[in-house]
């Protein structure tokens, strides 16, 4: 039987199955306040609106009746227009949103944009995924948990909701057998599906809350349950992964092929996870079923989301990328006090590649982190070759004899599968391979996934290869080469230049026939131990794939007065727990551990640091959570130089260039610091709300129309948000921008100064302040245009505090001349 707090979202649990016919899923915005913002004025309910969730009952009479009455406005009025059989609807959303998703025809959406009471009618889109050391790495060990009382409290009786693919539950990083028991949890009002395969529920204490969102893929005609699960099961390998890099338990070993690659540990690994699946093996999600697990995270009291999901481009409808059901949302989820971290997307290293806009979601990049997985082949001319291989050596670093599959192919007529891929043993002749080194050819159907490095481990393996080499002769921009655990001696030769002195060796040490068949092969090579990873102080790198700024303001790609990303953290190469039916990444299917990488990977760091954050500081705004992490980044790697991003160079090889906050944000995250800021820029729902007023050409009604929140008469510019940066994307002469900060330490005088590029001039007052403890001042920053040159400049406001706290604001302006 439902309970009252589900009556919003999943009344229409039982519905029967409508196909998707000729029509589409919308997403429909109503006149009136959601839950979380209605301040009263209808005859016969009550306010509902709090300061906070926590301090919010959504099992309350005055929430209860007034979300059936949102439920039953929105079924009048779709009754009023359709007949019963023509329409399905999918959620009523109430609680952030004050609307519902519906499958229509195109007629149909368009008589439903005339009616009274709606706002906004967009067609739903879809969603996609954006795919240990790190701890070590960030200093949480050492610098953050022994402040908090240590790895087994860090996180204690926080809850982060993890918006992705589901979990596998009985992965070690979840488990509660050697950890002290997971109490009740009263304030989480959550729930737990039941696996319909073993009738066991997906909760078990860590796993505090476990509910699947698919309504809207179904209703689209996408869903197949048969392979994508019906449950909060992982059968992706992302969700899974997600959630152990946030909040896994701490010391979990991470073992493959019989050799242990550390042990794994989420960020806080005490605070508890709530899984909401929207992502499938097939299709990826749905813009609706993402809003519903949104709206029912924040009702079940989580104090964190992870969203390593995203859209496929700028919304395409608005006059604004800020203003969409998604992102409004997300802006309702913090004004109920929910932090929210979103990843950047991997369309990285080109410019206005990214998928999270807003300023009142964190956007994180991926950085690569001081590991580095490296191996070598030695030939038997003694020349030395690097690659890629995580992997065991050779027999006692003896030398084999290379054998390459072209010369080893049973019917060199079978085409039906590249065999130079190695991907199939059946088409190879196995008394060749046997105690030799298979030399494989690298294919486009690798880059596709149709082929895997695994797979050639297995092929070698079969035929009694002593190991193999993978060899990458054509170029194919954009691929990214990731070194695969693999049982046997192997590797991934990516320079093809190597690859050409690899294979003109072999051919010239190869004798043959007069009709080019081989009889005799005397090449030989070993291949090195590369199970070691080296640790390398040019760390961190914004990582190749990681998107970039600028930030965009609307779909035709206008440069927005935000900056984007907001912060940098490891995103490169992380091992994390997968599920074993996980089919996302094919070198680890069946595997319980991976190593991945991706924005998607970077975000749940900041989310399992955001939750020590709320640990130490419950009450405290998610903006405020934002502005610590931010105004405390490092922009030096670990020798002590200016960040640098990874790029293409003009040959599309990889190169390094100096980083900017384009590339990273605010700069690394430093958890310690971030932990004790001193000062924090705060902002609130309404500030959030006169900046989407703020914006040029943006109508007010559509603000109100997507927000249900008014425009002011006088809403100043985009600019005035008082973030812990300052982006100013037209600057013409002088500017001024205001900030406040709040001391939320002991009373400390700050010394202000500034750095710019030479082209804008950037100046800050007052120069020195004094800010007692708890309270707030206002600083003034002009920036002043020196020289027009059609390129943005960057720059940084520093406030340094005599009790050794520095505060760090970037700033980004191009000049123009009018």
């Amino acid at each position: 039987m439902l309970n009252k707090m589900d009556l919003c979202l999943f009344v229409f649990l039982f519905l029967p199955f409508v196909s998707s016919g000729s029509g589409d899923v919308y997403l429909i915005t109503m006149e009136g306040e959601p839950v979380v913002s209605y301040m009263g004025g209808i005859d016969g309910f009550s306010a509902t609106a709090e300061d906070s969730m926590e301090e919010m009952d959504i099992t309350s009479e005055s929430v209860t009746s007034y979300s059936l009455y949102l439920k039953r406005k929105h079924d009048e009025l779709l009754d009023s227009l359709f007949e019963a059989e023509s329409y399905k609807k999918i959620y009523s959303y109430c609680h952030l949103l004050n609307g519902f998703s519906v499958h229509l025809t195109p007629e149909q959406a368009k008589a439903l944009s005339k009616a009274p009471g709606v706002k906004y009618v967009e067609k739903d889109g879809k969603v996609r995924k954006l795919t240990t050391h790190t701890p070590q790495f960030l200093g949480l060990p050492t610098g953050v948990w022994p402040t908090g009382g240590g790895f087994d409290k860090a996180g204690e009786d926080v809850v982060i909701g993890l918006i992705d693919s589901g979990v596998f539950p009985k992965h070690p990083s979840f488990a509660t057998y050697n950890t002290d028991p997971y109490g009740p949890l009263p304030r989480y009002r959550g729930k737990c599906e039941i696996d319909p395969e073993t009738k066991r529920s997906f909760c078990n204490g860590k796993i505090i809350g476990a509910q699947h969102f698919a309504k809207a893929a179904i209703a689209a005609g996408a869903f197949n349950p048969a392979v994508d699960f019906p449950s909060p099961l992982d059968g992706d390998g992302h969700g899974t992964h997600t959630a152990a890099i946030a909040a896994g338990n701490n010391g979990i070993p991470v073992r493959m092929h019989g050799h242990e690659f550390g042990k794994a540990s989420g960020m806080a690994p005490r605070a508890r996870i709530a899984i909401y699946k929207v992502l499938y093996r097939l299709f990826g999600g749905y813009v609706s079923d993402v809003v519903a697990a949104i709206d029912q995270a924040v009702q079940d009291g989580v104090d964190v989301i992870n969203l390593s999901v995203g859209p496929n481009s700028p919304p395409s409808t608005t006059k604004t990328t800020f203003l969409n059901p998604f992102d409004a949302a997300l802006l309702s989820a913090v004004k109920a006090g929910v932090f929210v971290a979103q990843a950047a997307g991997n369309g990285g290293p080109f410019p206005k590649t990214l998928v999270s806009f807003s300023p009142w979601i964190t956007t994180v990049a991926a950085a690569v982190d001081d590991r580095r997985y490296k191996n070598h082949i030695t030939l038997g001319n003694g020349r030395i070759l690097p690659g890629l291989g995580l992997s065991p050596a050779t027999h006692a670093n003896k030398s084999f004899d290379l054998v390459s599959v072209s010369d080893v192919l049973l019917d060199s007529s079978v085409m039906k599968y590249n065999p130079l891929d190695c991907q199939r043993p059946e088409l190879l002749n196995k008394n060749l391979v046997e105690g030799k080194i298979l030399l494989c050819g690298y294919s486009f159907n690798f880059v596709s996934g149709t082929a895997s490095i695994r797979k050639v481990c297995e092929t070698a393996k079969s035929l009694g290869a002593a190991g193999f080499v993978v060899a990458v002769e054509s170029s194919y921009p954009g691929t990214k080469y990731d070194p695969v655990p693999v049982a046997l001696p192997g590797i991934l030769i990516t320079d093809v230049s190597q690859t050409k002195e690899l294979i003109d060796y072999y051919n010239s040490s190869t004798k043959r026939d007069w009709a080019g068949r081989p009889t005799g092969f005397q090449a030989t090579a070993s291949i090195a131990d590369g199970l070691a990873p080296i640790l390398h102080n040019s760390a961190p790198q914004v990582a190749l794939f990681s998107s970039r700024g600028p930030d965009v303001k609307d779909f035709s790609f206008e440069d927005a007065d935000v900056l984007k990303p907001d912060i940098l953290a490891p995103g490169s190469l992380i091992w994390a727990a997968w599920a074993p039916n996980g089919t996302d990444e094919a070198n680890y299917e069946g595997e319980g551990f991976a190593m991945v990488s991706g924005t998607s990977m970077a975000t749940p760091h900041i989310a399992g640091i955001a939750a020590l954050m709320k640990q130490k500081y419950p009450h405290w705004s998610p903006a405020a959570i934002k502005s610590a992490l931010m105004t405390t980044a490092n922009t030096m790697d670990r020798a002590g130089r200016p960040l640098q991003a990874q790029q293409y160079s003009d040959t599309q090889m990889m190169t390094l260039s100096p980083a900017t906050p384009f590339d990273y944000g605010s700069g690394e995250v430093d958890p310690k610091a971030a932990l004790d800021p001193g000062l924090i820029l705060d902002a609130s729902y309404v500030d959030y709300i006169n900046f989407l007023c703020s914006i040029p050409g943006v109508d007010p009604q559509e603000v109100s129309n997507i927000t249900s929140s008014q425009c002011n008469a006088t809403h100043g510019k985009p600019s005035d948000l008082n973030t812990p940066s300052i982006t100013i994307s037209h600057l013409v002469r002088t500017q001024t921008v205001k900030r406040t900060v709040t001391n939320v330490a002991e009373t400390e005088t700050y010394v202000l100064s500034t750095r710019m590029s030479p082209e804008i001039a950037l100046e800050a007052n007052p120069p020195a302040m004094t800010i007692l403890a708890g309270s707030s001042k206002e600083i003034s920053v002009s920036l002043t245009v020196r020289s027009v040159t059609g390129t943005y400049s960057f720059g940084e406001i520093l406030m340094k505090g005599n009790r050794g706290h520095l505060v760090r604001i970037p700033v980004v302006a191009m000049g123009y001349s009018s």
